[in-house]
């Protein structure tokens, strides 16, 4: 399985230019560096589409986007935009044992009355939930004592025919240990949780190489 990590360089001008003023228009620029390979029946079933993006920020001058993608993107946005560096990752990059991560999620559950779902709030509750998620559905136990949610947002964005969205957000950085590698490679290459269009789900992960020395 191929996978290529690439960072999207935008400078003030192109941010202005496209208009990337929340979420949706955000979704919109990263979806046009990426080819559509999935059937109207694979969008409608959720099928995965092939790549991934958190947005980092930046400052007054810039932007930067981190992607993940099982193809190559285009080096700019329509041809003039912005900048794309890209490389593949080599194929020992997930067989390590444990990694340091950061990754924004969408942290909700689904109400037993209504089966709607809810955002998970508070740092504690939410802290709760990505440990309980994380081995039975990703592949990997966190480290509890070094676990921190750094962050939490609620955004309201109109998406697809001016739909109003409603996306809670928590940043979260740790140490994880893969418990079983073929989900932990699964919830790598595809992301973990909701929200994966707008965002959430890229697992940033730097391998911790064993000291031999620390006995």
């Amino acid at each position: 399985m191929k996978l290529i990590a690439s960072v999207l360089h935008l400078d003030r001008k192109a941010v202005h230019e496209l208009k990337i003023t929340e979420p949706y228009e955000l979704h919109k620029v990263v979806y046009s560096l990426f080819s559509d390979e999935r059937t109207i029946e694979e969008k409608q079933g959720s099928h995965p589409s092939g790549f991934l993006f958190a947005d980092y920020g930046g400052d007054y001058h810039s932007k930067k986007i981190l992607m993940l993608s099982n193809r190559q993107p285009q080096k700019k946005i329509h041809g003039k935009y912005g900048e794309v560096l890209s490389k593949e990752i080599p194929p020992d990059f997930l067989q390590h044992d444990s990694y340091r991560f950061k990754v924004i999620v969408n942290p909700t559950r689904r109400d037993s009355a209504s089966r709607k779902l809810v955002p998970v709030k508070g740092r504690d509750v939410i802290a709760e939930w990505f440990v309980s998620r994380s081995q039975a559905s990703w592949g990997f136990e966190v480290v509890q004592s070094q676990l921190q949610v750094d962050k939490t947002d609620v955004l309201q964005f109109k998406g697809k025919s001016q739909r109003l969205i409603t996306l809670a957000q928590a940043h979260i950085q740790g140490v994880l240990k893969v418990k079983d590698r073929q989900l932990f490679i699964k919830s790598f290459s595809q992301g973990i949780g909701r929200g994966r269009a707008f965002g959430c789900g890229l697992l940033q992960i730097v391998p911790i190489v064993e000291n031999p020395f620390d006995c």
